[in-house]
């Protein structure tokens, strides 16, 4: 039987999140909100996800997260992306044992799910900790383990630090779960690889 996969999605508050994109703040809001959908949405297209577990303190867009399909859960500890992270895989575990966690950055904003369903495929049952390196090559955009080893190494230099802790890198072209975004000139790349259509449309606005 072939794996099968919960996605845990921390999701910054939208009017907090995407400080480096040099737009006014109203458009910086719609565009982090629309990079969480966008990225929601792929998730849940794919086919080994069973459920998506998004983490915001935000309630009134968890409300627009449980409209597409998520599950929500208010974040559990300020500031610290790590802990928050095991503590939601410690709720997903309760909710779907048989889903092995894993963590997506929630600014994916031209994510298609068939990069994500290749990642996944690779990991495959029993590899242990893998994790997907973004395309600027230090950072990190997607980690999973099984419950007993979820550890996750998110932060400055993700990559190095995941790789020092055992995890394995995952490899393929992968192009748009590696593209994430923070500031124009990744947006512009995102553009290019192709968005999502919440992110089409807040370019509009």
């Amino acid at each position: 039987m072939s794996a099968s996969y919960v996605v845990l999605l921390p999701v910054k508050p939208p009017a907090r999140g995407k400080s480096r994109l040099e737009v006014d703040p109203e458009r910086r809001r719609a565009l982090a909100a629309a990079f969480a959908l966008d990225t929601a949405r792929a998730c849940l297209a794919a086919d080994p996800v069973v459920a998506v577990l998004a983490v915001t303190d935000d309630a009134g867009f968890a409300d627009d997260l449980r409209a597409a399909g998520c599950a929500t859960i208010p974040d559990g500890v300020d500031g610290d992306l790590n802990e928050s992270l095991r503590l939601a895989a410690a709720e997903a575990l309760r909710r779907w044992p048989r889903a092995a966690p894993v963590a997506v950055c929630a600014d994916l904003p031209a994510l298609r799910h068939t990069d994500l369903e290749a990642a996944l495929a690779w990991c495959g049952t029993g590899r242990g900790a893998a994790f997907v390196t973004d395309q600027d090559g230090t950072g990190t955009t997607l980690y999973t383990a099984p419950y007993a080893g979820f550890e996750p190494q998110f932060g400055f230099h993700s990559r190095e630090a995941h790789l020092e802790v055992g995890a394995i890198e995952i490899p393929g072209a992968l192009t748009s779960l590696r593209r994430d975004v923070d500031d124009a000139a990744a947006l512009a790349d995102a553009v290019a690889i192709g968005l999502g259509s919440h992110t089409r449309r807040a370019m509009l606005t």
